[in-house]
């Protein structure tokens, strides 16, 4: 009997405690999301707690672990559409 394959790693579904409005809660989301959110937060100087709690705090009826998919997808949807400074490094 042959056993199914691995996830890979950016698929593997991982589970975080995180405390939202001095609540403990767990949010189940595929580690590729997790690195998402992890680099968001520290573009923006914020804990990876405080970015789950902001999401959290305007996600109205949807569920978290959805909302914050939708949250990283779109802050990959806008860094995509947004042309790169130019480098100082380079001259015209």
């Amino acid at each position: 009997m042959s056993e199914a394959p691995a996830a890979a790693p950016s698929v593997r579904v991982v589970k975080h405690s995180i405390v939202i409005a001095g609540h403990r809660t767990s949010v189940s989301l595929e580690d590729a999301f997790w690195r998402a959110l992890k680099d968001i937060a520290a573009r923006e100087g914020v804990s990876l707690a405080a970015l789950v709690a902001r999401v959290d705090a305007a996600r109205g009826d949807a569920n978290l672990s959805s909302a914050l998919r939708v949250f990283a997808l779109e802050r990959a949807l806008e860094a995509r559409e947004t042309p790169p400074s130019p480098s100082p490094y380079l001259s015209p």
